[in-house]
């Protein structure tokens, strides 16, 4: 790997120089082993400590395919799919990549006793196969995780609506926690120059799905002036939903479990915020039972923000935990998007207030092609920042993702590959310096 990362860290280094590169015939990568699916049988998910089920491998270098790219990946990041990947949550991953591996001859490379798992990077391009033109070894790049076949009409009009879709990284094998990663060459976007490794592999998963979720046709189609409840709207999803309010001309309404996170929305330009634990609302009253009464106090206090307006759109991510209350504060004819369910997927709510109400529910799941480069293409502008809070080592994922499922971080958790230090890779030092401030305000959540 010193050689690869020699050519990346130098300057004078061309294509030829890259495609002329020898590619090693392992890396390390973060796995997880199917012979260990069955290790947290019986514990409660919050017992699951990714710690234990997270393994450093060395791992042959995959095959390359037509419309494919190898990458040398410079950094990383966890998201919380790689959480749910750890505790083999709600299913293994090794199903997917089973199913996967029976599509084709080619997949069947997916089909693995392990998993090298991650869905975002920062990186180099080191070869490309068959049928790719617009990427070339030496090309500095992001990628999204949406990983699709296209061989259906279902997914012209919008490609996560390919019957093949998948989450690169955990649906698939060969993903971005590792040295080298395996992508389709449709899923590279530019490296955003003003940018470090660290700071440019963060937004992917998160900022791309913030965009569908929000901001999107697809999803509630943000406009100015609508009042936005974001739940967690400093963490990694939220954080990009917030700023996206902020830059959109909506009035975010985020809604936090501290003080600390409180001050870290305040800190992005929000003023509107709740921290749910001091002002104690219990939307259970035990497993079973909801509270109709915490829900209308909670948008008694939504009220006092918005000048007596209830919500247009909720951002909603926590699921179970929070969905009755996201029905019952949206205004009538409002909007709900939905993704993820972290607090649990068995959703209820009192169908009175969505029926009567006019109310509408939209399922939101990562992005689409379009939808992922224009999300990028805002970050690359220094419009939407990076929301980084702690980068780790390759050999402390494991960490990294128990910390993101014990909800003991801020904004998105990094992870460093080849790059032997935080603060590499940045390429235009004019556009940093004009937005300097609000890069270190955002690394600092």
């Amino acid at each position: 790997m010193k050689e690869i990362l020699d050519a990346i860290q130098s300057q004078d280094s061309t294509a030829a120089d890259f495609a002329a590169l020898s590619i090693p015939e392992s890396y390390r990568a973060v796995t997880v082993h199917k012979d260990e699916a069955e290790m947290f049988t019986g514990l409660a998910s919050r017992d699951k400590d990714p710690r234990k089920s997270l393994h450093l491998d060395e791992v042959p270098v995959p095959e390359l395919g037509p419309g494919e790219a190898l990458v040398a990946v410079m950094a990383s990041s966890v998201n919380y799919n790689s959480v749910w990947t750890s505790i083999f949550e709600p299913v293994s991953t090794f199903g997917f990549l089973e199913r996967y591996g029976r599509l084709s001859e080619l997949t069947k490379r997916h089909d693995l006793p392990y998993h090298a798992i991650g869905s975002d990077l920062a990186g180099v391009v080191l070869r490309t196969g068959p049928g790719v033109n617009a990427w070339a070894p030496g090309d500095e790049v992001v990628a999204h995780c949406l990983s699709v076949e296209l061989e259906s009409s279902d997914g012209h009009n919008d490609t996560m609506l390919d019957p093949e879709q998948r989450i690169w990284g955990f649906e698939t094998n060969f993903g971005g926690l590792a040295e080298i990663a395996l992508v389709k060459s449709n899923q590279l976007m530019p490296k955003p120059k003003h940018l470090s490794w660290e700071e440019a592999a963060a937004p992917g998963l998160v900022n791309s799905t913030a965009y569908r979720q929000l901001v999107s046709r697809n999803g509630a189609g943000m406009k100015q002036g609508d009042n936005v409840l974001i739940w967690g709207a400093s963490g990694g999803l939220g954080s990009y939903a917030t700023q996206f309010a902020l830059a959109g001309g909506a009035n975010p309404i985020c809604v936090v479990s501290s003080p600390e996170k409180a001050d870290i929305c305040r800190s992005m330009g929000a003023e509107a915020v709740i921290d749910r634990n001091a002002d104690g609302y219990k939307f259970w009253k035990d497993e079973r039972t909801q509270d109709p009464k915490e829900w209308k106090r909670f948008g008694k206090r939504i009220r006092e923000f918005t000048g007596g307006e209830d919500i247009d759109i909720v951002f909603e991510h926590p699921g179970r935990e929070t969905f009755g209350a996201s029905v019952y504060v949206t205004r009538k004819g409002g909007t709900i998007t939905t993704c993820a369910s972290t607090s649990g997927y068995m959703h209820e709510y009192d169908n009175r207030y969505l029926w009567m109400s006019l109310k509408r529910i939209i399922g939101s799941h990562f992005a689409n092609y379009r939808e992922a480069w224009e999300a990028n293409r805002l970050i690359a502008k220094g419009k939407i920042h990076p929301t980084l809070s702690k980068v780790y080592s390759l050999e402390d994922t494991g960490q990294a993702a128990y910390d993101v499922h014990r909800n003991l971080h801020q904004g998105k958790v990094g992870v460093l590959a080849l790059a032997p230090r935080e603060g590499m890779g940045v390429r235009d030092t004019e556009l940093r310096e004009q937005h300097i401030d609000a890069i270190n305000r955002f690394r600092n959540v």
